[in-house]
Order: structure tokens, then C-alpha cells, then sequence
């Protein structure tokens, strides 16, 4: 069986900012997020990355410095023997209607078709409502965590049923290698 687990960035896996995560400076590691990607890679699965990064169409940062920030990503986690295989993203603004900006399917439409599987009950752990209903348009099992926007989407409460909830990415990996 295919273990394959699809993470949002943002608020799953480095801490989030209303005002965006601009460059690699600002590119800060939840505590025991790393780790956890380490466990997850240890235990045979196949780790990607699906992120909304409109920050590039708002002229915030650019593909270059995007690129810098996953950079960081991967330094920080090979001493850790942890492994992101691909990073999925967005680079689009709210207004461009384009069909990979959460909470539309495409980028795990991407994901299936680059790796050629079907996403069918593959874990996929978010922050907000949209990585939630992104992950299910796909038939993706969705998993909320408290940290980044988390606690705001639970507070809502709207599309939650059914949806595990952690308090972090450690504790969500911990439910899943058990």
C-alpha cells in the first residue's frame, strides 16, 4: 500500500503570518513539525507539500525567493532524516481564477497526476477550511491542526464532521504511525 500524506505549509508545518512568509528569515518551524516529517519519511512515506502562495501574484516575494524558502524546508529536515519529495504550489491571487487555489482540487489534482496515484483516503493535514476542502474534493481523508489558522477554522465549526483534529503536526503523525 502506498503511504502517501499531503501537508499544507503555512500553519502545519512553519509557524503562519497575516502578513505572509516573505523570505526564509520569516520561514519558522512549528515546534516538532520537522520531526514529525522526519518519523513520517523513517516510516516509509512519501511526503508532499500543497500551499496557496499568493503572496507571488500580491508582488510580496518572488519565485526566486519562494524557492529560498523550500530551500530552507529541506536543509532544515535532511540532518533530521526527513525528506519532502515535492512541493505543490500556488502562485496565484484570489481574483485569478485559477483552478489550483485552494479550496479548489487542482493542486492535488497535480499531485495524483505527477505521481500517478489516486489520492483515495490519503491523509491531508491543514490548517484551515479550504486544505480541508481541497483534500475531500479529491476523496483525500482531511486532518485539521490547531496550530496556524486552526483554532479560527475550528471556531467556525462549518464543514468540520467527521474531520480528525490534533493539536499540532506531531500529534497528527503520532495518531497515524500508531
Amino acid at each position: 500500500m502506498l503511504k502517501l500524506i499531503v501537508l499544507d505549509r503555512d500553519g502545519v508545518i512553519n509557524e503562519d503570518s497575516d502578513d505572509y512568509i516573505k523570505s526564509p528569515e520569516e520561514f519558522i518551524p512549528i515546534p516538532g513539525s520537522l520531526e514529525a516529517i522526519a518519523r513520517l519519511t523513517q516510516a516509509g512515506w512519501r511526503v508532499v507539500v500543497a500551499t496557496n502562495q499568493s503572496g507571488v501574484a500580491r508582488g510580496y516575494y518572488d519565485l526566486t525567493t519562494l524557492q529560498r524558502i523550500h530551500d530552507k524546508l529541506h536543509r532544515l529536515l535532511a540532518p533530521l532524516g526527513g525528506q519532502i519529495e515535492a512541493i505543490f504550489y500556488c502562485p496565484h491571487g484570489p481574483d485569478d481564477q485559477c483552478d489550483c487555489r485552494k479550496p479548489k482540487p487542482g493542486l492535488f489534482r497535480d499531485i495524483g497526476a505527477r505521481l500517478q496515484v489516486s489520492l483515495q483516503g490519503v491523509p491531508a493535514i491543514g490548517d484551515s477550511l479550504r486544505d480541508l476542502e481541497a483534500a475531500q474534493a479529491v476523496g483525500a481523508q482531511p486532518i485539521l491542526v490547531r496550530t496556524g489558522k486552526g483554532e479560527r477554522t475550528l471556531a467556525k465549526g462549518k464543514g468540520l464532521d467527521g474531520i480528525p483534529v490534533y493539536a499540532d503536526l506531531a500529534a497528527a503523525v503520532d495518531a497515524l504511525l500508531q
